[in-house]
């Protein structure tokens, strides 16, 4: 009896702690973000050349940021449940990659009513937009294998798989502005960025637009996470019941 009590008080801090976690995590995304509205909009001077349309820009690049992390957070996922076949990797995998998919639309969004402003049209067969299309196209194929493909752990696997072969994809969208001629803009920020190459304001903005983002990006992964366990529990549940 003291056993199940001890159990169940262990269960009840962890679930305590965890709603903790993700208060803090909801509190800080909501603050962040309020101030980097204002740095955006009211605080960060106006782009000479591009003027009000470089605002985006604020977006377009946290974007590029969490969408390349959830991929890779995606393929590390799914090699570590490859090796062990435990579900909470893949369950993990699974919830990255529906944001990664998220972030990659924003972000080609984004990208492309910049390239309408600034290069006078829609799309362009640029080196990294292209690359950047191809990686969405994977991981929308991902997310469709795992919806419609083989169920339970064969499905699992098979989508392991398509990961790590998209996950390819990262490293060539960052350098693709360096190993082809390109008209997208060099890069502003990272280790094969120019030196003064942003307003001291500008990189100041951008950099807490980046850690807004990313406060949100762990907190929807975590409530993500969380129900895809329990739908999978609930499916375990519907299939034992029938």
């Amino acid at each position: 009896m003291s056993q199940s009590a001890t159990l169940h008080s262990s269960s009840s801090s962890a679930l305590s702690l965890g709603s903790i976690v993700r208060n803090v995590l909801l509190f800080l995304s909501a603050s962040l973000m309020l101030l980097s509205l204002f740095l955006v909009f009211c605080w960060v001077p106006t782009e000479q050349n591009l003027g009000v349309s470089q605002r985006i820009f604020y977006v377009h690049v946290p974007m590029a940021w969490l969408g390349m992390i959830s991929i890779v957070v995606v393929a590390i996922s799914s090699a570590i449940h490859l090796i062990t076949s435990k579900e909470k990797w893949d369950s993990f995998a699974y919830a990255n990659a529906e944001l990664g998919v998220t972030f990659i639309t924003l972000l080609l969004v984004t990208g492309i009513v910049w390239t309408k402003v600034t290069w006078g049209v829609w799309w362009t067969w640029d080196a990294r937009l292209t690359t950047t299309a191809i990686l969405w196209f994977i991981f929308v194929g991902y997310l469709m294998l795992r919806a419609y493909g083989p169920k339970g752990s064969q499905g699992a696997r098979y989508g392991a798989v398509v990961a790590l072969i998209g996950a390819i994809d990262t490293p060539i969208i960052y350098m693709a502005t360096v190993w082809w001629r390109t008209v997208h803009p060099e890069m502003n920020v990272g280790p094969l960025s120019e030196e003064d190459s942003l307003d001291s304001r500008m990189f100041m903005t951008l950099i807490i637009s980046t850690i807004t983002f990313t406060f949100m990006y762990v907190w929807i992964t975590i409530e993500r996470y969380s129900l895809r366990r329990s739908e999978i529990e609930i499916d375990e549940l519907y299939q034992k019941v029938s």
